[in-house]
């Protein structure tokens, strides 16, 4: 049987700080959740960055590489680095720590969507900032832009720096780019496919969705081509995530998409979910896999040829 590989990311872009005390904000905050997430059985970590003064959603490269340095010095778990950001940056701050920073893993989002979550807005009665509710009530007019002209970039510097795309697909047309991006040569099989589901503006987190979703991955890209794993926001999360493992697919948790462990019970960090995946894992007799397996199941180049590290020996 195939391990499963069980990634948490830590703290996202979408939630604010007034929505959870536990929602990690400071380079240590976000590193010790990482660490924690990992030392529960997660072989991927997925960071964002934060402003450590207002919790607002960061470009800021020297935030990203306090981050991962805290996190690898203390975990060999693989470091993703999102290139999703949030909607007040460009493109360019969304590739920037990316590329400098070389991590083993990357996500890259896979075409443009409505990729909205206003209606959190009305949850925050008591905002702690004031960029909080006028930042997600935002979010009814935007376009998360990702054209065929940025697939291709990002793809590219990835490629360079010997970062593997994390291929992000909202909606079944993103199949679609997936499937022109192999054809063009401008990714390279095999690929890593992470299904997020149960974002406004892409495809709900259902059974019948996710199953679609990956037999259409199986027909048009061809099974033995990529590996797979699945993210599904808010309360949907725990019951996909069952439904992913009983596929054969990976797991990610994390308090990025979902801040409660139960109904009405907020979690206190990503490991408490990631704990949820362990017990469930162990019922169904799914062996879990570690960081090294991890590399070896996506093709990942190692710990020792991320950039902080490399540029940590040359100085």
């Amino acid at each position: 049987m195939a391990k499963l590989v069980i990634t948490a990311a830590v703290t996202g872009s979408v939630h604010t700080p007034s929505m959870s005390p536990y929602l990690p904000v400071t380079p240590d905050e976000i590193a010790n959740d990482a660490v924690a997430a990992a030392q529960a059985g997660a072989a991927i970590v997925h960071v964002h960055a934060r402003d450590p003064q207002t919790g607002k959603p960061s470009a800021d490269p020297k935030l990203y590489e306090e981050i991962v340095r805290k996190i690898s010095a203390r975990t060999d778990a693989p470091i993703c680095i999102t290139t999703g950001g949030s909607k007040e940056m460009t493109v360019a701050d969304r590739a920037r720590s990316v590329a400098l920073l070389k991590p083993e893993l990357a996500s890259l989002n896979t075409g443009s969507m409505n990729f909205a979550f206003h209606p959190l807005a009305d949850k925050l009665k008591e905002p702690k900032h004031d960029w909080e509710v006028p930042f997600i009530r935002a979010t009814d007019d935007w376009i998360f832009p990702n054209t065929f002209k940025t697939l291709a970039e990002f793809a590219a510097f990835m490629t360079a720096a010997g970062t593997k795309p994390e291929l992000e697909v909202y909606d079944a047309g993103m199949l679609s780019n997936v499937q022109f991006l192999l054809s063009t040569g401008v990714l390279k099989a095999p690929i890593h496919i992470q299904f997020v589901l149960g974002i406004l503006g892409g495809m709900q987190a259902t059974v019948g969705n996710l199953v679609f979703l990956y037999e259409s991955a199986c027909r048009m890209i061809g099974e033995k081509t990529f590996t797979w794993s699945l993210s599904a926001a808010g309360r949907a999360q725990l019951p996909m995530m069952a439904t992913a493992m009983g596929m054969g697919g990976n797991v990610r948790v994390g308090l990025e998409d979902n801040l409660y462990l139960a109904p009405k019970v907020l979690a206190k960090s990503s490991a408490e979910q990631v704990e949820r995946i362990m017990t469930i894992a162990a019922a169904l007799s799914i062996p879990v896999a570690t960081p090294a397996e991890a590399r070896q199941i996506l093709g990942l180049k190692g710990a020792a040829a991320v950039g902080w590290v490399q540029k940590s020996a040359a100085e």
